[in-house]
């Protein structure tokens, strides 16, 4: 396999730092606590391990708004501690992605702080600054954190943008010294040993010439913001150049989160020349679980169905193969947990068979797979009862907004919704062990742990052969192993099109053929496969194989 493509067979690993371990009693997780657990990265198998941000921030949003590129935030730990960490990554053979943040900057970042200060201060174009109309916002547009995208400035009298909380002020990218800006910072980053770059909301940065007011709907105070500004006019310029001034000169990988993108434009961002990323971040298959009512957005409790998914994944595989590469995920800091989202959580053996049964639906497809911290232990959904034991500000608001103000849902059924879809399910501490506090923290836990932890814990998924953590570990190894899960084609098995239960799919490459059967139900179904006689049971999450007999979440995966 050629070299400059390397990231195709390779498994990605989330760590969520706050939450992953804490190595010095202050209840948030620390560089140093990931440090203690890359032996235990190292036997999952995983190849790359992404951060979420660990820059200098205010913490307004989790990170998200950094105020010093080239600093370690304090309650993280050190630039020493850094060294340590990403030396520690190197010497066991595995690669570190930070989170790169270039839409915007912390209102406390040195650049804003100077662009405040006058109309023409050096660093005021490093923004985007507008004078207002009619007394009003410059345009009708809304943030992603609602409300309206523009805060005005009294002392210079003008208006900042901001597409998501205030204190998250949007960089102007048409400026060339921003854009050799952030490319400095990346090289800088780069030359410490980082191996390349997750890159937050990347195909925000080009706004539309002229900033023109977006399209609404009577009852809406300001316009939805994603359509007006997504995959902008100068994206691929901007991306190219940044490719050329950074990434070319590295042996990197890149991943672009693309809220709104198809599969047309992962083709252009993901492309197999090299041009720009390396693969992107889509949502689609995120949203087929929203409720119908698009006032509600993702507030709901229905599980997805089987033939929308099928239907999404088997949309990316075909599109983008032999064009452009799929990233693979189930979850992440932002969504709920895979196991009690798509599979089914209500019993002990359901939870490991389901798990298991997501795990082979996704990891046999063609791109790069994403594990988030916990998923690889079967961790579930927090589900807590009360809406003081949430910390997520999204779900919060949206108590407040759906049952307070607009009265579209009574207490009881939003926290029923919480429970299923708050990002705090997948923001809860990781369960190490069935000690107090889940081997985590001596203090006290910055969020409230899952009460799961005595049950789900990463020390009894070691000692249990059978577990999640080793059917993971099988999954990982068997990526390194056969090149038809990197370079196969995909297509549906004969008479699978339809199925509302079985999703049955073949990777192929000329010399193997695989045959992967999920039942993503928990009833016991008839289904006949042509499996040839001679064919090897690979991998499955029974102990037998019960042939036409398909048993509930049961995966199996053929090699013939």
């Amino acid at each position: 396999m050629e070299n400059k493509h390397w990231w195709k067979n390779s498994v990605v690993y989330q760590i969520y730092p706050k939450s992953f371990q804490d190595s010095n009693g202050d209840g948030v997780g620390d560089l140093r606590g990931i440090i203690e657990h890359l032996d235990y990265l190292k036997k999952l198998g995983v190849d790359i391990i992404w951060l979420n941000p660990i820059y200098k921030s205010p913490q307004v949003d989790n990170g998200y708004d950094i105020s010093d590129y080239q600093a370690i935030n304090p309650t993280l730990g050190n630039m020493d501690d850094f060294q340590e960490l990403i030396d520690g990554i190197h010497d066991r053979g595995m690669k570190l992605v930070m989170d790169l943040v270039v839409n915007h900057t912390s209102d406390q970042h040195h650049w804003f702080q100077e662009s405040k200060k006058s109309k023409d201060n050096p660093y005021r174009d490093y923004y985007i600054w507008r004078d207002g109309k009619d007394g009003h916002e410059p345009n009708n547009w809304g943030s992603y954190f609602s409300g309206s995208a523009w805060q005005y400035d009294k002392d210079t009298d003008q208006y900042f943008l901001h597409l998501f909380a205030p204190q998250q002020v949007d960089l102007n990218w048409e400026n060339p010294k921003v854009r050799h800006s952030v490319y400095d910072m990346m090289n800088w980053w780069a030359a410490k040993g980082v191996d390349g770059f997750r890159m937050d909301v990347i195909n925000l940065i080009s706004k539309p010439q002229g900033l023109p007011d977006g399209k609404k709907s009577a009852d809406e105070k300001y316009a939805n913001v994603q359509p007006i500004v997504a995959n902008g006019p100068r994206i691929h310029e901007f991306l190219q150049e940044m490719n050329k001034n950074v990434m070319s000169k590295h042996k990197m990988i890149t991943v672009g989160e693309t809220p709104g993108a198809t599969p047309e434009d992962a083709e252009k961002y993901a492309s197999l020349d090299n041009k720009e990323l390396n693969m992107v971040f889509q949502f689609e298959h995120m949203g087929l679980d929203g409720n119908d009512n698009p006032a509600l957005g993702k507030w709901n409790d229905k599980k997805a169905s089987l033939s929308d998914l099928r239907a999404n994944f088997s949309k990316w595989q075909e599109k983008l193969m032999g064009k452009a590469w799929n990233s693979l995920y189930w979850n992440n800091h932002d969504q709920p947990r895979v196991v009690s989202r798509f599979g089914d959580d209500s019993t002990e053996e359901y939870r490991v068979k389901s798990a298991k049964m997501l795990a082979t639906m996704l990891h046999f497809q063609q791109g790069t797979p994403y594990i988030f911290e916990g998923e690889e232990i079967g961790m579930t959904n927090a589900k807590f009862p009360k809406l003081s034991d949430y910390v997520d500000l999204e779900s919060i608001n949206a108590y407040h907004q759906l049952v307070d103000d607009q009265h579209l849902l009574d207490g009881k059924t939003m926290m029923k919704y919480i429970a299923r879809n708050s990002r705090d399910n997948a923001r809860t501490p990781m369960q190490w062990d069935d000690s107090e506090n889940a081997g985590f923290t001596d203090g006290t836990p910055w969020e409230k742990m899952n009460p799961s932890y005595k049950q789900i814990n990463v020390k009894k998924a070691l000692a249990d052969p059978d577990s999640i953590f080793y059917y993971y570990q099988k999954l990982i190894k068997l990526r390194h192993d056969l090149p038809v899960i990197t370079n196969g084609d995909y297509q549906l098995a004969k008479g699978n099109e339809d199925d509302p239960d079985v999703f049955a799919y073949l990777r192929s490459n000329g010399d193997t053929t695989l045959l992967v059967i999920c039942n993503y139900s928990k009833k016991t179904l008839q289904r006949h496969f042509d499996v040839p006689a001679d064919a090897k049971l690979l991998i499955s999450n029974y102990a037998d194989d019960a042939g036409d007999s398909i048993r509930p979440y049961e995966a199996k995966v053929y090699q013939y």
